[in-house]
């Protein structure tokens, strides 16, 4: 049965009305959908951060922050954009997580830092999401600890937009760096959770999953593989999603799929390769055009084209890896991003936020669970046989 097919809205099916889940915030005085912000965990510091706040507070007048960090740098950075006059409150955070802490490190001593405390305002029920710039084992230790995983939930994943072919223009994957090991369970666990995220996140009502795999061939791969292969395909009709079977590498940006599964080892690995190449294929397009006379008088012409596909490429307008699994939202914004990054993290953001993202994920995941037990039985017989 499809998510529309009833007028009583399935676990993790978008409704458009934002009053279901927005957080109070009582004493702040803050108004629409609150976001908690980490602005002293990225590599550029906080001015970055506080620029991307005012562009996404100039295009959504119901978007209002918590920011976190050195509450005098940052208070000098708001009163310079009077878009974020009554819109943002600051608490102070003494303390920053750098790149190059261990997440033990920071679980043992970093309650004083920028990250916890933004993570706090969301496990307070101050804030609907947490974004962040910060060290991304950090981030996703922190929350766990402080927003714990969800019911059902054994390894939360980092879900990315991948650009793709398809109408919408993404697709969603992931694991991209959550955990590098994921049994069959686990790759079940992503597929749904991945499926909700399509549904809320890119309007699609029955999203079309393929597990990540070096061959379509059901023979090939490794038995956990095999394994998840039938427990996706068996869930599929009750979950309200559509399973294509194996996928490739190819695959990833094509229109045959919107949710690409795999484990966070291999996909981290999959979208630091495309960013590079992204990178790569922009740099070689400027120093093509700009070789010869005729090459810039060319670039000249095909100028509104090339500036397109800049934008169609360009990783800072899909900025924003979604973790996915625990009682709260977290985007992960990336480390070096700019005020265009930021922005893009905190649409992604308000966007989920609106839709009562965490909810409905828990929800699904909880209703359509399969014991460990039972995925770890389908996993010896596939390795038996």
């Amino acid at each position: 049965m499809a998510d529309t097919a009833s007028p009583i809205a399935m676990p993790d099916q978008a409704t458009g009305s934002p009053e279901a889940s927005e957080t109070p915030s009582e004493g702040l005085g803050l108004d629409g959908v609150v976001i908690s912000v980490d602005a002293m965990g990225g590599d550029r510091g906080p001015a970055p951060v506080v620029a991307g706040l005012a562009k996404s507070a100039a295009k959504n007048p119901e978007i209002a922050f918590i920011v976190h960090g050195d509450k005098v740098e940052i208070d000098r950075l708001v009163a310079r954009r009077k878009i974020l006059k009554g819109r943002v409150v600051v608490r102070n955070a003494e303390a920053v997580v750098q790149m190059s802490d261990k997440p033990s490190q920071v679980m043992r001593s970093g309650k004083n830092t920028s990250m916890w405390s933004a993570i706090d305002s969301v496990r307070n029920g101050e804030a609907s999401v947490c974004v962040s710039c910060g060290n991304t084992g950090a981030l996703m230790a922190l929350s766990m600890v402080r927003l714990r995983k969800a019911p059902g939930v054994n390894r939360p994943a980092i879900a990315c937009l991948w650009p793709s072919r398809n109408q919408g223009g993404f697709n969603v994957m992931l694991d991209v760096g959550a955990d590098i090991r994921a049994d069959a369970q686990d790759l079940l666990q992503y597929a749904l959770m991945g499926a909700s995220y399509a549904r809320n996140g890119l309007g699609l009502k029955n999203p079309r999953v393929g597990l990540l795999n070096v061959g379509t061939e059901e023979h090939k791969g490794r038995a956990e593989l095999k394994a998840a292969h039938d427990l996706i395909a068996d869930t599929a009709p009750q979950a309200n999603y559509d399973f294509v079977g194996f996928v490739e590498g190819g695959d990833i940006p094509s229109d045959r799929v919107d949710v690409i599964v795999t484990d966070g080892y291999t996909g981290n690995i999959a979208l630091k390769t495309a960013e590079g190449t992204a990178a790569l294929i922009r740099e070689f397009l400027t120093n093509a055009f700009k070789k010869t006379p005729l090459s810039r008088i060319a670039a000249l012409l095909a100028y509104t084209s090339l500036r397109r596909l800049g934008k169609r490429i360009d990783p800072r307008r899909v900025n924003g890896g979604v973790f996915l699994g625990l009682n709260g939202t977290v985007v992960k914004s990336h480390g070096s991003a700019d005020a265009t990054g930021v922005s893009a993290a905190i649409k992604l953001a308000f966007e989920l936020a609106k839709t009562g993202f965490t909810e409905r994920l828990a929800a699904r995941v909880a209703s359509t669970a399969v014991p460990r037990e039972s995925a770890d039985a389908t996993s010896e017989k596939k390795s038996s046989e």
